[in-house]
C-alpha cells in the first residue's frame, strides 16, 4: 500500500496492471533469482545469495541494462520519478544503488508479530513461529550493515504510518523530490493481482488510499490468544522470553502493551528454559511435514491442470474471478 501510494504522488509512476503478484519487480525481470525460489515470505532470508551488494557478480552491464529495460517497459514514460517496491528489496539495497546510481530508498519496517503471523497464511511456505522471529531479525540485521552505504535513504515504521499517513506522505514525497497532489475529483479503480485472491485487489487509480490499524490489532488479538488460551502456550511463551531482548532494539515488544499476556508471562523461567527448545524442535518438525503435505498436494493438482484441457481451466478460472468480484450479489 505505501508503494502505491507513493507511486501516486506527482511525477512518480509505479508498476500496475503487469499480471505480476502485487505488481512486484522481482516478478517483472529475470537478472536475479525470485524470493520464492528461496522459501518465500518467513524464509527466503536464510539463503545467502539473496543478501545482494554491490560486490555481486550478477552486476555486469548486460545485466544491468536488461533490469532497467525490464522496468522501465512497465514504468510511465511521461514521469521521471520511477517506484518499485518488493519485500526482498531489503536485502538488496546495495545491489539496486550500484544498478540504479540514482535511487532513492524508502524503508519501511513493521512489528514482527504481525508480519510473521501473517507470513503464515503463505501457506506453501508455512513455518514455525519462531523461525519467522529470527527471520525478522536476520533480514532487519543484515539492512542494518548495509545502510550503511546507502546515499539517500528515509526509514519509517507501519505503526507511524497507519497513525499519520499524511504527514509521511508530504515527507516522503519532500525526500524524493516532488509533491503530494490535490485529491481527483472523480476516482477511478483496477485490481491489483493476489495469489490467494483470484478478482484481484479494488484499488484506486489516483486518490491516496485509506489506511487502518486493524491489520496489526488482528494479528496481536491472535498472539495474545496463543500466549494465554492455546494448548501450545508453552512454547508460545518460550519464544516470547526468548525474542524480547533482541527485538527491543529496535522499538518493538513481544509482550507490552498486549493485556494478559504480560502476566502470563511472569513465572516459569526455569521450565521454559528446559522444555522450549524441545517446543522449537516439535514446531519445526510440524511445519516441515505441513509444507511437504501441501507441496505434494500443489504438484498434484498441476500435474492434473496439464491433462484438462486449456478451455476448461479458463472457464474454471472465470467463474471464481466472478464469483470473487460478485460476493454477496452472486447468491
Amino acid at each position: 500500500m505505501l508503494g502505491r501510494n507513493i507511486a501516486r504522488l506527482e511525477n512518480c509512476t509505479g508498476f500496475k496492471n503487469t499480471g505480476a503478484d502485487m505488481d512486484e519487480g522481482q516478478l517483472l525481470q529475470d537478472v536475479y533469482t525470485i524470493d520464492t525460489e528461496f522459501g518465500g515470505a518467513g524464509r527466503f532470508g536464510f539463503e545467502p545469495s539473496t543478501h545482494r551488494t554491490e560486490t555481486s557478480e550478477l552486476l555486469t552491464p548486460e545485466n544491468i541494462a536488461r533490469l532497467r529495460a525490464s522496468w522501465h517497459s512497465y514504468w510511465d514514460k511521461s514521469k521521471t520519478i520511477c517506484v518499485e517496491k518488493t519485500p526482498g528489496n531489503l536485502l538488496m539495497t546495495r545491489f539496486l544503488q550500484a544498478a540504479f546510481p540514482n535511487s532513492y530508498f524508502i524503508v519501511v519496517k513493521r512489528h514482527p508479530v504481525p508480519v510473521s503471523i501473517a507470513s503464515q497464511r503463505w501457506k506453501i511456505n508455512i513455518t514455525s513461529l519462531h523461525s519467522l522471529f529470527k527471520h525478522w531479525l536476520h533480514c532487519h540485521e543484515l539492512f542494518e550493515q548495509d545502510k550503511k552505504h546507502l546515499k539517500r535513504l528515509y526509514e519509517l515504521s507501519y505503526e507511524d504510518y497507519i497513525a499519520d499517513s499524511a504527514r509521511y506522505h508530504a515527507e516522503i514525497a519532500a525526500f524524493i523530490g516532488t509533491r503530494v497532489p490535490e485529491p481527483p475529483k472523480e476516482e477511478k479503480f483496477y485490481y491489483v493481482t493476489q495469489w490467494r485472491n483470484p478478482g484481484g485487489l479494488r484499488v484506486p487509480e489516483e486518490a491516496m488510499e485509506n489506511v487502518t490499524g486493524a491489520h496489526n490489532q488482528k494479528y496481536f488479538d491472535r498472539w495474545t490468544k496463543l500466549l494465554t488460551d492455546s494448548s501450545f502456550k508453552g512454547y508460545y511463551r518460550y519464544i516470547a522470553r526468548k525474542y524480547e531482548p533482541r527485538f527491543t532494539p529496535y522499538g518493538y515488544s513481544l509482550t507490552k502493551g498486549m493485556g494478559k499476556s504480560e502476566e502470563a508471562l511472569r513465572g516459569g523461567s526455569k521450565t521454559y528454559a528446559v522444555v522450549g527448545p524441545l517446543y522449537c524442535l516439535g514446531a519445526d518438525a510440524f511445519f516441515f511435514c505441513w509444507r511437504f503435505g501441501l507441496k505434494l498436494r500443489w504438484h498434484t493438482k498441476q500435474r492434473i491442470k496439464a491433462l484438462l484441457p486449456q478451455f476448461v481451466l479458463m472457464r474454471i478460472r472465470q467463474a471464481r474471478e466472478r464469483a470473487v468480484r460478485l460476493g454477496p450479489k452472486a447468491a
